[in-house]
C-alpha cells in the first residue's frame, strides 16, 4: 500500500467537524474532533473517535457519557479554539471560560449554540491511534440550524494543539 497516496486521500476529504466533551467527575476536557459518525438508527448510536494522545481521551476514558457538538461554518474560532488548543499545556477549565457553556444534569460540559448530541459509553475500541467510543444518544439538542456544517477543508488553518 502506498502511504502517501492514503494520506493524500484522507487529506482532500471533507468530512464534518465536531467538538466532543467529556467530564470524569472532577475535570472536564474538550477537543475538535474530526473522525465520528452515526452508526445506527434504531436504537440511535454515535461512534466518537478521540486521538490517543489528546487530554480529552484520557478525560473520556473516566467518563460514562460524551457529548458531540456539530459544528457550523460560522463556528471557526470554537473550532480553533478546542483544535489549537491542548489541555496539556493549557487548564482545561481554560477553554471552558473562553465559550460559553453549561453543564448537563451529569455534568458533561454542553457548548452553547452548538447542535449538540449526547449519550453513555456504551464500549470502547482500539483504532490504532485513536480510540473509539460507542454512544447510545439518549439527548439532543438543535443549537444552530441557520448555517451548513464546519468542514476540515474550511479548517485546515487550524494549527492542531498536537501532532497528527
Amino acid at each position: 500500500m502506498s502511504g502517501d497516496a492514503f494520506a493524500r486521500i484522507c487529506a482532500e476529504g471533507d468530512y464534518p467537524l465536531a467538538i466532543v466533551t467529556a467530564w470524569d467527575g472532577a475535570e472536564r476536557s474538550g477537543c475538535l474532533m474530526g473522525f465520528h459518525t452515526q452508526c445506527s438508527i434504531a436504537p440511535p448510536r454515535w461512534l466518537a473517535c478521540i486521538s490517543k494522545i489528546n487530554h480529552t481521551y484520557r478525560i473520556a476514558l473516566g467518563a460514562r457519557r460524551l457529548a458531540v457538538h456539530l459544528l457550523r461554518e460560522d463556528q471557526h474560532e470554537l473550532a480553533r479554539l478546542f483544535g489549537g488548543e491542548t489541555g496539556d499545556a493549557l487548564a482545561p477549565a481554560t477553554k471552558f471560560d473562553r465559550c460559553a457553556w453549561h453543564p448537563a444534569a451529569d455534568g458533561t460540559p454542553l457548548l452553547d449554540g452548538c447542535d449538540w448530541i449526547a449519550g453513555a459509553i456504551l464500549e470502547r475500541y482500539d483504532f490504532g491511534d485513536h480510540a473509539g467510543h460507542l454512544l447510545a444518544i439518549d439527548d439532543a439538542a438543535i443549537g444552530h440550524p441557520a448555517a451548513h456544517q464546519l468542514g476540515f477543508q474550511a479548517a485546515r488553518d487550524i494549527r492542531p494543539g498536537h501532532p497528527a
